[in-house]
């Protein structure tokens, strides 16, 4: 193929790839840029500009993952500060009927010994045996004090409070007559066997004349104890007539 250059004068002109149009920028701006620090500074910033723009998509990347986990978390929030809450209510309530309970057993604490008693001698009283009284028997004498050496330290203010009394258990003396002396030991033997009666102690047991009959008077001690609550059967006030 024969060209043909029809201007002789005019060399032509090479086709510059863009690349090359850059780096001839760069090379007149640093021939521009004649002192090293403005250019170490330029760079120096484009540099810092660069790392901030990186840091600030990354920052905004993990916002907004972290948006979803930030509301579960208030909703959790918020469920367990209403659950905190009705459990508070209900703790109060519960001390409520704690305190309530304890003062019904500081003043029903003594009402019901003698039903007990009471029934529980008449379930264990056998046949051809009767009772003359009951009573509460005499307390112990309590044990003396002992004298407090001549080393011991004074008590202090706060050790001299008087402790709360304790409620002491009742025991009372059973009296009565049997015409048979094998009655008598079942009465015995029964009375050990009621969960609210301990300490069942026979004090005295002799033939005695009685409407012209011997039998045999006894005296038995016992103590009164509070059953487990196993023992103890509830029944309704009221019953429903049709």
């Amino acid at each position: 193929m024969i060209n043909v250059n029809l201007r002789p004068n005019l060399k032509r002109k090479r086709a510059r790839s863009p690349l090359q149009g850059i780096g001839e920028s760069v090379r007149d701006l640093g021939s521009k840029i004649r002192d090293p620090m403005l250019l170490l500074a330029v760079v120096s910033w484009v540099g810092v500009g660069g790392f901030l723009g990186f840091v600030f998509i990354g920052t905004t990347r993990d916002l907004g993952a972290l948006e979803p986990q930030l509301e579960q978390t208030r909703a959790e929030h918020k469920r367990f500060k209403a659950f905190l809450a009705e459990k508070r209510h209900q703790e109060t309530i519960r001390d409520s009927l704690v305190a309530q309970i304890g003062v019904i057993r500081t003043v029903d604490g003594d009402r019901y010994v003698w039903p007990h008693v009471l029934d529980e001698v008449t379930k264990a009283l056998p046949a051809y045996t009767w009772l003359v009284d009951m009573g509460i028997a005499a307390p112990a004498p309590p044990a003396p004090a002992a004298p407090p050496s001549h080393g011991a330290k004074k008590p202090a203010a706060a050790d001299s409070v008087p402790a709360p009394q304790v409620q002491l258990p009742v025991s009372f003396l059973v009296n009565g007559r049997t015409v048979d002396i094998q009655a008598y030991t079942r009465f015995l033997r029964q009375l050990e066997a009621s969960p609210w009666i301990t300490d069942v102690t026979p004090v005295s047991a002799q033939t005695v004349i009685e409407k012209e009959r011997p039998v045999t008077a006894f005296t038995i001690k016992a103590t009164f104890r509070q059953a487990d609550s196993a023992y103890i059967r509830t029944v309704p006030l009221s019953h429903s007539v049709r």
